[in-house]
């Protein structure tokens, strides 16, 4: 199973519309926050499920802070990061991945794209699609598979 991850896009949508034609082969996309209205814009054209939690920058409460799937085997912790001070270092989120006995923690809010494992836990942020405060505009991805470990990677979008 492919699942899409993206982050802070902040309604630009030509870079909405160019992410469709990556994540279009994804079974699921979760998207971050930051702007809970371009996920809703995704939704419209993706066939998959696609999972939401609202960031920052969104006022509405129309949808959680945070989420919590299990797929294949596989426990994932999502949610925007700003609640966890992702700006200021992986501890808290990287505990709280512990605590809720996940094996991956998907935030984005610093728009900067990572891919960090700590002991048992893999931490991921795809960073900004449209604002993008490191070397370029990135998807996450990863592939689950029962009994197999995950492989998580970021794919650049070519513009």
């Amino acid at each position: 199973m492919l699942i899409a991850v993206i982050s802070d896009t902040h309604r630009v949508s030509n870079y909405i519309k160019m992410a469709n034609e990556y994540i279009k082969e994804a079974d699921i996309v979760i998207h971050l926050g930051d702007n809970v209205e371009d996920a809703e814009e995704i939704s419209k054209e993706f066939n998959g499920e696609v999972y939401i939690v609202s960031g920052n920058c969104d006022y509405k409460d129309k949808y959680p802070k945070e989420g919590i799937i299990d797929i294949e085997g596989s426990r994932i912790f999502f949610t925007h990061g700003d609640l966890y001070g992702v700006k200021y270092g992986l501890n808290n989120i990287y505990y709280k991945t512990k605590e809720l006995g996940a094996d991956i923690a998907l935030f984005g809010h610093t728009h900067i794209s990572m891919i960090e494992k700590y002991d048992d836990v893999i931490l991921m942020n795809p960073g900004s699609l449209s604002l993008p405060r490191n070397r370029g505009r990135h998807i996450g991805f990863i592939e689950v598979e029962k009994g197999v470990k995950p492989s998580v990677y970021l794919k650049e979008m070519v513009i």
